[in-house]
């Protein structure tokens, strides 16, 4: 998660520490392969499950990093030395009644593997473009900085963004601003809710014309009431898009049962809505 990846990048640059990652699963396990947790000698980012097996796994990293720091000075280890991969089974010797049996991966780590640990952790996230740096779109950012998501923020406007973003956001100024679509990553998700509803027009449209060509697209979600949905369908329409092409666009966007219009409330909604729409088919 970007969250704590940007936490585990934090605490490198006070001590080194050991990343536990889920390397297999055999049966069922708590977390699922790629799951990691990164471990210090007085504190833990991000977890692979708890319980029995997550308390074994922070004893087995924190004596490897008691081993490191004994190590000679004349020798001291190298990671690849300190590398390994442990098997748990899940059952009632370790007080878990999963039963399956899950592989551990113990890495040490430190201040100088930050940058390639940034990359990989990261580098799995579901393609996400939202269009529109509005009051949604910066609270939708604000969730989607804690989800499994590689985010490309686009808007027209100079200066709409923020100073700060999540590590797994990408602010871009692309004016037009649906000339954007075209070097999208494949099977981005697209979230539409920009300033203007004609900027939302043109957004929605080079969506469909590239999912036309390439069949790319994973998810389309406008922002809007059915009465906004009811007039782009007829402008749509007009521009030559098919019934079958308009029904790739999700509009109204959000779980359904959640009414609030806060931007927060939004934001949420939107975000549930995506994981069960592109993460649970696309991403492991």
């Amino acid at each position: 998660m970007p969250r704590y990846t940007a936490e585990l990048l934090n605490q490198l640059q006070h001590a080194d520490g050991v990343l536990v990652t889920v390397h297999s699963v055999e049966g069922s396990g708590p977390r699922d392969v790629g799951a990691w947790m990164a471990v210090f000698p007085h504190t833990l980012v991000n977890t692979i499950g708890g319980g029995h097996l997550e308390f074994q796994a922070i004893d087995e990293a924190r004596a490897l990093l008691h081993r490191r720091a004994n190590a000679s000075a004349e020798a001291p280890a190298s990671h690849e030395d300190h590398t390994f991969t442990l098997r748990y089974a899940l059952g009632p010797a370790l007080g878990q009644c999963c039963g399956g049996v899950v592989h551990l991966r113990f890495e040490p780590v430190g201040v100088a593997d930050a940058p390639a640990l940034q990359q990989r952790l990261l580098a799995n996230g579901q393609p996400l473009a939202l269009f529109g740096g509005g009051h949604v779109g910066r609270a939708l950012i604000h969730v989607l900085g804690s989800l499994p998501f590689a985010v490309r923020w686009i808007d027209s406007r100079d200066e709409i963004f923020p100073a700060q973003v999540p590590l797994n956001v990408v602010c871009e100024h692309s004016d037009p601003v649906h000339a954007a679509v075209a070097d999208l990553a494949p099977h981005s998700a697209v979230l539409i809710m920009s300033f203007s509803h004609a900027e939302d027009l043109d957004v929605v449209a080079a969506c469909l014309k590239r999912q036309r060509a390439l069949g790319d697209i994973g998810f389309i979600g406008l922002i809007g009431s059915k009465t906004k949905w009811a007039t782009f369908r007829h402008r749509l329409e007009a521009r030559g898009f098919s019934a079958d092409e308009l029904a790739r666009v999700t509009c109204p966007i959000g779980i359904e049962g959640i009414t609030g219009k806060e931007p927060e409330v939004i934001a949420v909604a939107v975000a549930a809505q995506l994981l069960q729409c592109t993460l649970s088919s696309s991403v492991a």
